[in-house]
């Protein structure tokens, strides 16, 4: 089994890594270890909106990423510890999460603490999660990929995956929130995520291991999917399932707007407006500017460059008017 330490704490990077290592090596298996720094991953049948606070993601800096597999949304920081395993699934029961469970219980058993697989893809401890696994299947070839929060930050990713009160009808799949913890509580105090990280190489490569170098070759390859798919809006929010979204805010001046949308593939296809607002111009016809329009500041920007919107809501502004529907 080869083994690779990623040293990037970049989202989009080691994602695109786990994709090429998953589609060019086919003779070995293969077990990786990762860090993301700031981050919110989700699940590739997921609806973004719906699973991040899009305000507290952008105002932190935290990256929001897609990942090949399904699964629920998680947060990743430099207190959480992400392992994949690349292998051939030939005797494999699909699905089959305990089987790669096992070196993580193993490990974390070494060192007193007594930890259990629940449901279909948690790891728990004390009745509380601090591990999420996801897999993907193709050719005969399986990524299994999990999680293990050693002493994330709890309270940003309450936050992070904590979507503001607001009405999202979605045909996504959502993500099932449940009482976490950092396992790194449950151990002795003098044990690091260092010294944790070594054991578990250990448990999965008892017998050693060959690491993978990438070539320059790789690297190039690496980087372009990053760039062309996982850095993407398209990929990242534009490839979310239909959904409908109701968006309301009262503006000082203005009085108080509401706008219905349905969007698909990132994309508005219909929207009514309500409020109390006055306008000279009716909002049927900014609505046909938008319709097949991103839902995406800057996307909004330069269909409405030219659009005076205070003759639609009288006292609003363009900015203000792209951030209620883009917040």
């Amino acid at each position: 089994m080869l083994y690779y330490e990623s040293k990037s704490t970049d989202p989009y990077l080691n994602l695109a890594t786990e994709q090429y290592l998953f589609d060019s090596i086919k003779a070995q298996d293969i077990f990786m270890l990762w860090q993301n720094d700031n981050a919110v991953i989700i699940g590739k049948n997921q609806n973004t909106e719906a699973e991040i606070n899009r305000a507290f993601v952008e105002e932190r800096g935290i990256r929001v990423a897609r990942r090949l597999s399904g699964g629920g949304a998680v947060y990743h920081d430099m207190g959480n510890l992400n392992f994949t395993f690349i292998m051939s699934d030939d005797g494999l029961d699909e699905l089959n999460f305990q089987h790669f469970c096992q070196p993580v219980l193993k490990t974390l058993s070494e060192f007193g603490v007594k930890a259990e697989t629940h449901g279909r893809n948690d790891i728990t401890v004390d009745g509380k999660k601090f591990s999420g696994n996801a897999q993907y299947r193709k050719n005969g070839r399986i990524m299994h990929h999990g999680t293990t929060m050693f002493n994330s930050d709890l309270d940003v990713l309450q936050q992070a995956l904590s979507p503001p009160e607001m009405k999202v009808q979605s045909k996504g799949v959502a993500s099932v929130r449940s009482r976490v913890t950092n396992i790194g509580e449950h151990m002795p105090s003098d044990i690091t995520l260092e010294i944790f990280k070594n054991a578990l190489v250990k448990h999965v490569l008892p017998q050693g291991f060959e690491e993978y170098e990438p070539s320059d070759a790789d690297i190039k390859h690496i980087a372009y999917m990053r760039d062309t798919v996982y850095d993407t809006w398209q990929w990242n929010f534009g490839a979310s399932p239909q959904y409908n979204i109701v968006k309301k805010r009262r503006v000082e001046g203005c009085g108080i707007l509401e706008f219905y949308l349905d969007i698909k593939h990132g994309k508005i296809v219909d929207m009514q407006c309500f409020g109390d607002f006055f306008g000279d111009n009716p909002c049927e016809l900014l609505i046909r500017m938008l319709i097949d329009c991103e839902l995406r500041p800057d996307a909004m920007a330069t269909v409405l460059a030219d659009i005076d919107i205070s003759k639609y809501f009288y006292n609003l502004n363009k900015p203000t008017f792209i951030d209620i529907l883009c917040s």
